[in-house]
């Protein structure tokens, strides 16, 4: 076999291979000594970058913030270990005011509260703008003169002026509509309102419950009851205010959901009520509306 004559080239052949040859090499200087790296066009420090990194920055702070659990004004009394933790409370803060409260103790400011948990300084003033106390609290109502005046029926009466003995006076679950118009400032629409009032209840029960009639000026109640009294009193299942809900308590004739809801947080607070005066401390409570909730609420 003759090999040599696959290795002899003419003169157009060897100058190709030279050329393959050069350009090889030049494709091999140009891979090593040629940067082929991208360039950053992108120049982070522009006033729109900047402006624009910064306003990303803000949605995100403001996303973390909602994600944060909201917080709404709270009864410190009334914290629970969950409650607590949520606050950013210790275990230890949380343990020290669980105990107090079971020595029958009760916080009445932010200062109380800093003194029994033993919290910082800064968890204090972000807390405290949401503490919430009941107005008795906050707004303590002075001691009134109040007496529980008991009347030959067993219980209080207002007084009425001069008047007719018990005897002589006309039965209020009974009077008609014009014998209720001699009474002075009693017209056909008040006598008409009063009957009507008579009959949702039932018939009343004690002559208090009259100053409930829409539009009854006192003064006109009191010339009433110098003739007319009630002598067959309807009977009452009471509530033991002890157990009762606001919406149990709100069902009393004359007392709206508003006073209902801080008897009921009252006694809450109080864990129980010893005597239905205690109540008289209550803001917006009446000598009037107190006479009233004695003929509906009991003590247990």
């Amino acid at each position: 076999m003759n090999i040599k004559s696959h290795f002899t080239f003419n003169k157009q052949q060897r100058s190709g291979i030279l050329l393959l040859l050069l350009l090889i090499i030049s494709l091999f200087c140009i891979y090593w000594f040629v940067d082929f790296s991208e360039e950053d066009t992108l120049d982070t420090s522009s006033t729109e970058i900047v402006s624009i990194q910064n306003e990303l920055d803000s949605i995100r702070l403001v996303e973390i913030e909602n994600r944060k659990p909201k917080k709404y004004p709270f009864n410190p009394n009334f914290i629970t270990d969950y409650k607590g933790y949520t606050l950013g409370m210790s275990n230890e803060e949380i343990d020290r005011l669980l105990q107090y409260r079971k020595e029958d103790k009760w916080i009445n400011s932010a200062e109380d509260f800093k003194r029994v948990t033993g919290v910082s300084d800064s968890l204090l003033a972000e807390l405290s703008p949401y503490f919430k106390f009941p107005d008795w609290v906050t707004n303590p109502k002075p001691k009134s003169n109040f007496k529980n005046y008991k009347s030959e029926k067993g219980f209080s009466d207002l007084p009425a002026g001069a008047g007719n003995s018990f005897a002589q006076k006309i039965d209020l679950n009974k009077a008609t509509e014009e014998q209720l118009q001699q009474v002075s400032g009693i017209g056909e629409a008040l006598s008409k309102r009063i009957v009507s009032y008579r009959e949702k209840l039932g018939g009343f029960s004690n002559d208090v419950q009259l100053y409930s009639v829409y539009g009854l000026d006192a003064s006109v109640v009191q010339r009433t009851l110098n003739l007319f009294t009630v002598k067959s009193p309807k009977d009452i299942s009471k509530i033991n205010v002890n157990t009762a809900s606001a919406s149990d308590i709100s069902t009393v004739p004359g007392i709206s959901f508003e006073m209902a809801k801080k008897i009921w947080e009252y006694r809450r607070l109080h864990e129980k009520i010893s005597s239905i005066q205690e109540l008289e401390k209550i803001e917006g409570m009446t000598e009037r509306k107190l006479q009233l909730i004695q003929l509906y609420l009991s003590v247990e």
